[in-house]
């Protein structure tokens, strides 16, 4: 498995707005190729980032789609740069280990 972690930092004014977006797509990435999972995480902390994340067969398939039309219709209407008290940060990763209770 690879996941991929978008760490987006929010404005609270803008908080609402970017949860919209998301499920305003809701299942399109579920059609993707490779496509396992997706969890979008709110901070409860003051001044943490969203984090969203999404996990994928293997690193191809999430780079076929960010390659895929879908990835750009996806993000062909951005926040505008005020909704943002930073730069996103992403991190990719290959589980090692998992468990399930």
């Amino acid at each position: 498995m690879y996941i991929v972690a978008n760490r987006i930092p929010v404005a609270v004014d803008w908080q609402d707005e970017f949860e919209n977006r998301f499920r305003q797509r809701v299942g399109q990435i579920d059609q993707q190729a490779g496509f396992v999972s997706m969890q979008i995480l709110k901070p409860v902390s003051e001044g943490a980032p969203y984090v969203v994340f999404t996990t994928w067969q293997d690193e191809a398939a999430f780079e076929a789609w960010i390659h895929s039309e879908d990835f750009k219709l996806s993000h062909q209407n951005p926040l505008p740069k005020e909704a943002f008290t930073g730069r996103p940060m992403i991190e990719k990763h290959q589980v090692v280990i998992s468990t399930r209770g």
